[in-house]
């Protein structure tokens, strides 16, 4: 062993060993203290806002604060949403940007400033960037810190709900990718989604409760939450929608509701199954353009007691991705005053695939046109969830299923 190694060697250790029993608000200054055994300065971790759109730094003792930075057109949002490392030469050394991955989810970008760079230090870096990716994941389970950092705006108790509800926004396995978005992030009330991979099945669900506010997130997180017991006792689809069916009609009676969808996908051979439950039909999107969308037999919103639901059935092929979204997409009114409708959301999924790679990025840059196409507001929640099937060897070669509307 190098002594180069058994010192990087040396700096994991300490890490990890000593993150274990750190309060939060220590672990950026323990970061930029094991970095600088390297030599590394000017260090910073940055999060990501609720909103999409800036990238905040962390503060704390030895991390360097300056201003959030825009994700759109900067070196740090190059990292972030390409999931890569960034290096930028500078007259004295080289500023590199980390990408912090935990399981697929985007968490922030680690930055910092270096006399050099070589293979060995890029290889160490990466897995510094892991353990801190994991550090932020573990310690926000019990402080706020990093809430407060990512936060630029009032939030509403109505939102603050929701947000505590969701799984990460982003999930990317070898198989399979997901990726998510709600709008407005920071007064979102019914509109959520949620999603779990068991073994070889991603199962995949988005709800649109009726109302505004704190009513209609108290129902969506009924809704979840049944969705969730239901899912996790490993019921059927049909089953599924009746479990929250009841759970809604019997907790607020007949004149409340949620549109639902809640799918199944296996991921080793690209079925997918769904159930539609007065929700809005998802787009399949193939090659960078919307090529059907996915029609099934609806039954009644969940809540309103509807009748067993039919589940319909798709063969993805590799590289297929289909899109999920609620009614507020399409029936806000543009700057122009006509209605948005699905015509120009397909339109806009069209120019966004082909000038966006991975499923973050395309939600994300998605969610953000048809927000300026409004005006920069929106009067309802607008949803957005992605599901990326990658493909195996396995996978079907033909799309199968009936009641398909195709665009050309």
């Amino acid at each position: 062993m190098t002594e180069g190694e058994r010192l990087n060697g040396v700096l994991l250790e300490a890490l990890l060993d000593r993150a274990h029993e750190l309060p939060p608000h220590l672990i950026g200054p323990l970061v930029a203290e094991e970095l600088g055994r390297i030599g590394g300065r000017e260090v910073s971790l940055l999060l990501q806002d609720y909103g999409q759109v800036l990238l905040v730094p962390l503060p704390g003792g030895g991390l360097t604060a300056g201003p959030p930075q825009r994700i759109d057109g900067s070196d740090a949002g190059r990292a972030f949403l390409g999931a890569t490392r960034v290096e930028v030469p500078l007259a004295d050394g080289v500023r590199l940007y980390l990408p912090l991955l935990d399981g697929g989810d985007h968490v922030g970008v680690l930055a910092l400033t270096l006399d050099r760079v070589d293979d060995a230090v890029r290889r160490l870096l990466r897995r510094v960037a892991g353990i801190v990716a994991d550090l932020l994941v573990t310690k926000q389970g019990y402080t706020d810190l990093f809430f407060r950092a990512r936060r630029r705006e009032p939030m509403s108790v109505a939102a603050e709900i929701q947000w505590s509800l969701l799984p990460p926004l982003v999930m990317s396995m070898p198989h399979v990718a997901v990726a998510g978005i709600l709008e407005p992030a920071y007064d979102v009330a019914g509109d959520s989604f949620d999603y779990a991979l068991n073994d070889d099945i991603l199962h995949a669900a988005m709800i649109d409760a009726m109302g505004h506010g704190l009513d209609a997130a108290t129902m969506a997180t009924v809704a979840i939450g049944a969705y969730r017991h239901a899912r996790r006792i490993s019921i059927g689809l049909s089953e599924i929608y009746a479990f929250m069916d009841r759970a809604i009609a019997e907790q607020f009676g007949p004149d409340h509701f949620v549109t639902a969808q809640m799918m199944r996908l296996n991921t080793t051979t690209g079925h997918l199954q769904w159930v539609n439950a007065g929700h809005p039909a998802p787009l399949l999107i193939r090659d960078h353009e919307v090529v059907q969308e996915l029609h099934s037999p609806t039954t009644l919103p969940v809540g309103f007691g509807g009748q067993e639901p039919q589940i319909s059935e798709q063969t993805l092929r590799r590289g297929d991705r289909v899109l999920c979204f609620t009614d507020g997409l399409i029936e806000e009114h543009d700057t122009g005053g006509e209605q948005f409708g699905e015509e120009q959301l397909i339109s806009w999924i069209n120019h966004n695939e082909r000038s966006e790679a991975g499923v973050r990025a395309v939600v994300r840059s998605l969610s953000h046109t048809l927000k300026r196409q409004r005006g920069g507001s929106t009067t309802d929640d607008a949803t957005l969830f992605l599901i990326e099937w990658r493909g195996t060897t396995n996978e079907g070669r033909h799309p199968t299923g009936g009641g398909l509307h195709r665009y050309v």
